[in-house]
């Protein structure tokens, strides 16, 4: 895709997917598809106290991910409940 982002996900961030219903994976996947071709859409969050890192809603689930933009990459690191995503961050 010529100007977008390569969408790369840690086995962390796998898992995270893998163990939620078919339904959020769907909505989520749809959320981190878009993130290749503007990976600070309208409502990503910068994290305080951690570089480039960046966060977008997906209905009640987050997904946490850096943005490394001289290698055009986003990193997706972590998915989760709202209420858990961020611990351990």
């Amino acid at each position: 895709m010529q100007g977008g982002y390569q969408v790369t996900f840690t086995r962390a961030a796998r898992d995270d997917l893998a163990r939620l219903p078919a339904r959020e994976q769907r909505r989520i996947a749809e959320r981190i598809s878009r993130l290749a071709t503007m990976p600070r859409p309208v409502g990503a969050e910068k994290l305080t106290g951690l570089p480039r890192t960046y966060r977008v809603r997906a209905g009640d689930y987050r997904v946490v991910y850096q943005v490394d933009d001289g290698a055009r990459a986003v990193m997706i690191e972590r998915i989760g409940h709202r209420r858990d995503v961020y611990r351990g961050l």
